[in-house]
């Protein structure tokens, strides 16, 4: 902890930078402070935080390793370690560090979100959904993890409950864009595509530099799309069935109605590549994206 009146209003100052967005000046001010007491690893933690923000994962990872070896215990350079970890896709790195970080600070909400997603990405959604609520516990107010349970509950088929999660998320928050994306995909998995769309459209709107973003709002478009709705409305149906039932429904089509069902994957994927086309053409022109 800063005990050094001075070097506490500089911290504060650096602290307000980073809210400011004023990164480089943050840096700045941190490298002064790193000057006159190299072994502070307050300082350290926190510039590990400026570049996590900053998605320069090997400083952000070498400044959280600064912070550690001087204070072992540090909660706020085990954050950007696990972070880092997470945003790089160091799985086997990530599950080591995160009960070691939950150690020194079992408070966190954060963590319960990422190894949610995590799960989530494996198709574990009863256990991501455990790990949402141990944050969403932490922090009821939090509209990003209640955003991702919307999607969570959406995806356990339980829509009265993922559209209740999604009313909470919005009253707290309705211009996070991280926020509108799993409002997003909670709309589309539920088969509301007018909401998936207007969601995309607020999100792209707040953060237009976001590849994955603009991604999602071309989908959110082609969903909209009315002919290729048709070819989505089996899905609906689908997800709220258990998997043997698919395969006996599928088994039973392809002996029943072999040539409609080939018909129908034929007229949807020129259905998709169609709207997919169309939904470029409206977006960009007739140029390449890009």
């Amino acid at each position: 902890m800063i005990a050094d009146p001075s070097s506490q209003a500089a911290y504060a100052a650096a602290l307000q930078l980073i809210n400011w967005k004023r990164y480089k000046e943050a840096l700045a001010e941190l490298d002064n402070m790193l000057q006159q007491d190299p072994e502070d690893p307050d300082v350290y933690a926190l510039k590990a935080r400026v570049y996590l923000k900053l998605s320069d994962y090997d400083k952000a990872l070498y400044q959280a390793k600064e912070a550690l070896k001087r204070n072992p215990e540090h909660p706020h350079a085990w954050f950007v370690l696990v972070g880092v970890y997470y945003e790089t896709d160091n799985e086997r790195e990530f599950e080591r560090a995160l009960p070691e970080a939950q150690r020194v600070d079992p408070y966190e909400a954060h963590y319960f979100f990422l190894k949610a997603n995590r799960l989530t990405k494996k198709g574990k959604f009863q256990e991501a959904r455990v790990q949402l609520l141990q944050a969403v516990e932490l922090e009821p107010e939090a509209p990003l993890y209640l955003a991702m349970l919307s999607y969570l509950e959406a995806l356990l088929g339980d829509d009265d409950a993922s559209k209740r999660l999604e009313r909470q998320a919005i009253q707290y928050d309705a211009e996070a864009p991280l926020v509108l994306l799993y409002l997003a995909w909670a709309a589309s998995r539920r088969g509301d595509y007018d909401k998936q769309e207007s969601y995309m459209r607020t999100a792209v709107r707040l953060n237009p530099e976001s590849k994955q973003f603009q991604d999602e709002y071309l989908e959110a478009l082609q969903h909209s799309n009315r002919v290729y709705r048709i070819f989505l409305a089996p899905s609906r149906l689908i997800r709220k069935m258990k998997p043997w039932q698919i395969w006996v429904a599928w088994i039973a089509a392809w002996i029943l109605f072999k040539p409609l069902i080939l018909l129908f994957i034929l007229l949807y994927v020129i259905t998709h590549w169609v709207t997919k086309g169309i939904v470029h053409v409206r977006v960009f022109g007739w140029r390449r994206r890009g």
